[in-house]
């Protein structure tokens, strides 16, 4: 028996010139060997070329997008920024020590997404957006600031310091749990210069 292989082959070349097609339409970004941005609910692969212009080429971005850490964690300057973004940006649904209001709380070791354990994860999160009332943030705030965030976050954490996979094992060490009220200086020196209003 003989089977007429034309039109599979015919699909397989349509299908390949297609995805060449989508992939070539696609906005170039920095070129990226390390982590994989995957969107939170669907696993679809994202790309940080499209939204909020500005922040894409730090260190902290670089080193980021290569290895998945955020340098920028334990940074009292880059805190007090992502405090300040943080409080304009998600603390109307998380609450502003992201104890949880409309939406779930970010400063315990509960997680509605377990890769949110990983700063890749929440950066994924923030970046692409979730279920229900979580849309993406990618048009407020750009790579370097979703970092900012990510730090503020990981500073409220209150809960057990074995289960903040994000610290290495010298932070864990040093680690204090974040106090209500508890804020970072304004002249706070590091790696993040101020916000500009």
């Amino acid at each position: 028996m003989t089977l007429n292989r034309t039109p599979c082959l015919a699909a397989a070349i349509l299908a390949l010139t297609w995805f060449t097609s989508a992939a070539d339409a696609q906005p170039a970004s920095a070129p990226q060997s390390g982590i994989v941005l995957r969107n939170t609910i669907t696993g679809e692969a994202m790309s940080t070329a499209e939204g909020k212009p500005g922040g894409r080429d730090t260190q902290a971005v670089k080193t980021f997008l290569e290895t998945g850490k955020n340098i920028y964690i334990d940074d009292k300057s880059c805190l007090r920024n992502g405090e300040s973004l943080f409080l304009t940006s998600c603390s109307g649904c998380h609450g502003h020590n992201a104890e949880g209001k409309v939406g779930p709380g970010l400063n315990d070791n509960y997680w509605t997404y377990p890769l949110n354990t990983s700063d890749v994860g929440l950066f994924s999160t923030i970046w692409g957006g979730a279920n229900g009332m979580m849309g993406p943030h990618n048009e407020d705030l750009n790579p370097d600031e979703i970092l900012q965030v990510i730090a503020w976050i990981r500073h409220l954490y209150t809960g057990p310091v074995q289960d903040a996979a994000w610290l290495n094992d010298a932070q864990k060490k040093a680690y204090t749990p974040y106090k209500s009220g508890e804020t970072m200086p304004a002249d706070a020196k590091g790696q993040c210069p101020p916000l500009k209003d």
